[in-house]
């Protein structure tokens, strides 16, 4: 389990954020709050934390500050900054830690959980090295039992993982959560989220958001759509949010992409016209 650090000089603000943070990701971080900046960098490093949430305007130490010392004694954390402040010189000094996200209040919990997912995804993969010799040596005790176990299980598995895919490919465009899809297939939260793990080896919200993203580019490579009405298509009511975890998840934004797509349509015909 990793810790995250929420440090917010806002009680209301604080109790938000670690609400959700231990609603959708309950068994995966545990949350340390902070009142300062100043309590934030001590408890960051006492606290061994992984990820750090940070108001920027914090009496004393603000959250910018905190971040850079945090920065000094962790170059591999996760920080994330939260602000009622659409600044370009706070964007600017974000960069200069390396933040991965700046989210601006009030947020979503849908972005909150998907810069989260994002940030578990960077640590779960400084550490693959360790986890790929562990997978090997469980692959081969699997191996050596594999003529032995009963099929019955994966058979169901399999009937699930089909279930929850058909749903999501049909309601992916609206607006539906782990909890929402959990209720319409008649399962607890906990258990169709680590059922859900077991079928895909991976988060619901990290599928969900591969999916609509897979659906952006088809749509995309139709000139006559808008990507503000992709964005809808796809279940995301804000385009530019939409835009934000587009480009996070493919390196570049939709309007980006789809002129590669053009280019690559172009360069297509002339060639087709060569011959």
């Amino acid at each position: 389990m990793y810790r995250v650090l929420v440090a917010d000089d806002e009680p209301i603000e604080r109790m938000i954020v670690a609400r959700t943070i231990k609603k959708y990701f309950s068994g995966q971080l545990e949350v340390v709050e902070a009142v300062n900046g100043r309590e934030a960098a001590k408890f960051f490093t006492e606290k061994d934390c992984q990820i750090a949430l940070l108001d920027i305007e914090m009496p004393g130490v603000n959250g910018l500050e905190a971040a850079g010392q945090i920065r000094e004694k962790n170059k591999d954390c996760s920080i994330i900054f939260l602000t009622a402040f659409d600044e370009f010189n706070y964007a600017k000094r974000a960069i200069s830690v390396h933040a991965l996200d700046y989210l601006l209040k009030p947020g979503t919990e849908e972005e909150l959980v998907t810069v989260l997912e994002e940030a578990i995804r960077l640590l779960n993969e400084r550490t693959d090295g360790l986890r790929e010799d562990r997978k090997e040596i469980l692959t081969e005790k699997q191996e050596k039992k594999k003529d032995i176990q009963p099929e019955s299980g994966n058979i169901r598995m399999s009937a699930v993982a089909e279930n929850i895919r058909q749903y999501i490919s049909m309601h992916y465009k609206e607006d539906i959560s782990l909890q929402s899809v959990a209720e319409e297939m008649n399962y607890s939260d906990a258990y169709f989220c680590k059922i859900f793990k077991q079928c895909f080896d991976k988060s619901f919200i990290v599928y969900l958001t591969e999916f609509r993203m897979e659906q952006a580019k088809q749509l995309l490579a139709d000139v006559r759509i808008n990507v503000k009405d992709i964005s809808t298509n796809v279940g995301y009511r804000d385009s530019n949010y939409f835009a934000k975890v587009f480009k996070r998840a493919v390196g570049s934004t939709p309007t980006e992409y789809r002129m590669e797509i053009l280019k690559q349509m172009e360069t297509g015909n002339a060639v087709g016209g060569l011959g």
